[in-house]
This record gives structure tokens, sequence and C-alpha cells, in this order.
């Protein structure tokens, strides 16, 4: 999937217009047009990293570097399938306890292909780590 494709899905799935999305990313909705339609293909950083903030993903999703799998769109993971980006709903179920607190938010993506129990141990781990020295 292009740059292009990917600012355009990830807009219609938040259900934002180009309007709010342009004025989010502080471009006008005629620019947004041509990243989304790839008139304009040399996006400047500063606005792929608006997009990435604006569209709740990364920067590297939109470039498109890595993997090209469903974004990292922030969802209730509990609600997605196990054939989709989870293997396991209890996997999905504290992936998700991972991303809402916003100490551990950088173990979310590492958690994918993880076992529910070494998940929840880390976590365990890491509060236990927290506890001990709670100024990090």
């Amino acid at each position: 999937m292009s740059i292009g494709k990917r600012i355009k899905d990830l807009r219609n799935r938040l259900g934002m217009s180009q309007v709010s999305l342009a004025d989010a990313i502080d471009v006008s909705k005629q620019t947004l047009y041509k990243y989304e339609n790839e008139i304009i293909t040399n996006i400047p950083s500063d606005k792929i990293e608006a997009l990435a903030k604006a569209l709740h993903t990364t920067p590297a999703y939109i470039m498109g570097w890595g993997i090209d799998v469903e974004s990292p769109i922030k969802i209730d993971v509990r609600s997605v399938t196990q054939d989709e980006y989870y293997l396991k709903t209890e996997t999905a179920a504290i992936a998700q306890e991972l991303f809402d607190n916003p100490d551990y938010r950088m173990l979310f993506d590492a958690a994918k292909d993880s076992k529910p129990e070494d998940i929840k141990m880390v976590a365990d781990m890491l509060t236990r780590l927290k506890q001990t020295n709670p100024d990090g």
C-alpha cells in the first residue's frame, strides 16, 4: 500500500474529514488531497510526524517501512479476532492494558506474538521495578 493510500485509509477508519485532518496537520485541504492521491509524493518529515500523531499511528507505518501490516492505530484489541493482529484474545487483552498505560506503551508492538503469560510476567516485572525505584 502506498503512503497516500495509508493516509486516506487511516483517515477514513477514524471517520475524519479531509478538512479536519488538514487542519490538524496545518495544511490546506488541497495539499492533503495531493498527499492522499500521490500528486505530492515528497511529504515533509514534519508533516509525516503530524499525520502520524493525528492518525494515531507511527511515522514508520505511514512511510511503509517494515512489514506492511495493519496500522498500529489505537483500537480496542479485545475486539480483534485471532486471525487479525493477535494470535490469542487473552494476549490482545493484556496488550491493550499495556497500550493504555503510557509507562508500558513501548511494549505494545513487542507483545504481538507473545504468550499471554509472558506478557503478564513482563508487565508485573515492570510494575515491581517501578515500585522499588519510583524515579524510573
